[in-house]
């Protein structure tokens, strides 16, 4: 899932949705009674600059489509900020698509409603079987030991992309391998009421994905080996303190950082005003701020050794966005035609140039189109130093109860009012008290 995915919902919501046993989607013909539905709906994610641009970009592909199989795909973009709930009410509801994309981080708890299809051997033998997938993406697809809820769709990574300007004038001749090196260029860089990096304190998902990637880092999962919440762990607290004490302590982010919400830290980004971000799928979002390609590097992610890869030294979580196919469908023979055709080796290519990530599908994935410099450093750290966030039920519960406490922790830096070990052990404390009980 990318950056810029707004918060999930809570508990509660959830909760509802856990008591669904699928959702009777699907469309006929359009006379309501044929049996041979010629037709589909998608809810296709907002993976561009807007709504609009995704239209533009898909519905040829979906014209191709109906070319080649008389379906017609009826085709909704559906924004970031009303996605998860439009999907649990959804399940509850009975009214959803035949096929949706879903971020691949709500995978085990969209899989936890019973509303999805469960691609086992079967399903996915019919589009190609399972080992056509990068290994890392299939590891965002559900609860392991089950039948995966989706497949993967966009491969997408965190990397560090930073102002070849800035650091010019700064005197800095390369983009910081490790966070000491980066505390210390940033210092260099945070003048005059600029961000050295950006951050986006008031989206609750981008909180998650950074303090889980800080997490592996000082050693913590935020969940034992069996599904049970472990947000007050010694690594866990440190992970937090750390990317909060980007703007408490070492003062490189901007105060008014703890309010971004979503796509925020990336203009500042474009408009100069910040030298680095923390992003994905780069050439699209930035090219969209008015940024050319050779105003921007990038490099790994930072780590503690200055050397990406597993465990400590990981650097991003496994980041994408998966396709999924409701359960009730009343067209489940054209829905996974559907599928096939768009994790096929051609739209592959296509879709993930245009959205400037990454195919998980490893044919795909070789193409010459996704070897320049950036996707490159995408590719490599999928490959060799991303991790997938929890694989539990309660995964957008821990989104929306730890983003909130790191959310509220940049306030109280932002206010000048103290972050310490016992206060961010506080907030975490208090989100672990919302999780469902075990």
């Amino acid at each position: 899932m990318r950056t810029i995915r707004a918060a999930v919902t809570g508990a509660v919501t959830l909760s509802l949705a856990l008591t669904a046993t699928g959702c009777g989607g699907g469309t006929t013909d359009g006379s309501g009674s044929g049996s041979q539905p010629k037709t589909l709906t998608y809810w296709a994610s907002n993976q561009g600059p807007s709504v609009e641009a995704d239209k533009k970009i898909l519905q040829p592909e979906l014209d191709r489509f109906e070319k080649e199989t008389g379906i017609k795909v009826k085709l909704e973009v559906v924004p970031w900020s009303d996605l998860l709930n439009r999907i649990l009410t959804a399940t509850t509801s009975g009214q959803g698509p035949d096929v949706l994309n879903i971020g691949n981080t709500w995978s085990a708890s969209l899989q936890a409603t019973g509303a999805l299809l469960p691609w086992d051997q079967k399903n996915l033998g019919k589009i190609g079987g399972k080992d056509r997938f990068v290994e890392s993406a299939l590891g965002s697809t559900g609860v392991p030991g089950q039948d995966p809820a989706a497949v993967p769709l966009y491969s997408m990574a965190y990397a560090l992309y930073y102002n070849k300007k800035m650091f010019e004038d700064a005197g800095i001749d390369k983009p910081p391998a490790t966070w000491d090196e980066l505390n210390t260029v940033g210092r260099k860089l945070a003048v005059d009421g600029k961000s050295a990096i950006g951050v986006e304190g008031g989206n609750l998902a981008n909180n998650i994905h950074q303090v889980f990637v800080l997490g592996k880092q000082h050693g913590a999962d935020f969940f034992t080996p069996d599904g049970k919440a472990d947000f007050t762990s010694d690594g866990a607290v440190a992970a937090v303190k750390q990317y909060v004490d980007l703007m408490a302590a070492q003062k490189i982010v901007a105060p008014g950082n703890a309010e971004y919400a979503q796509n925020q830290s990336l203009s500042d980004f474009a408009k100069g005003r910040t030298a680095m971000v923390l992003w994905q799928t780069p050439a699209q979002t930035f090219a969209s701020q008015g940024m050319s390609a050779d105003e921007w590097g990038v490099a790994p992610a930072p780590v503690p050794s200055g050397k990406p890869g597993q465990g400590a030294q990981t650097n991003s979580m496994v980041a994408g966005i998966n396709i999924a196919v409701f359960k009730n469908t009343r067209n489940l023979d054209g829905a996974l035609k559907f599928v096939n055709f768009m994790t096929g080796d051609a739209e592959q290519k296509t879709l993930n140039s245009a959205y400037g990530s990454v195919p998980p599908v490893r044919s795909a994935q070789q193409d010459p189109a996704f070897s320049g410099p950036s996707l490159a450093v995408i590719r490599d750290t999928l490959a060799s130093s991303a991790a997938a966030l929890p694989q539990v039920p309660e995964e957008s519960q821990f989104e929306t109860v730890v983003g909130t406490a790191v959310k509220e922790l940049f306030a109280d830096a932002a206010a000048g009012r103290p972050v310490t070990t016992q206060s961010v052990r506080a907030k975490l404390d208090k989100a672990q008290q919302q999780m469902p009980k075990k």
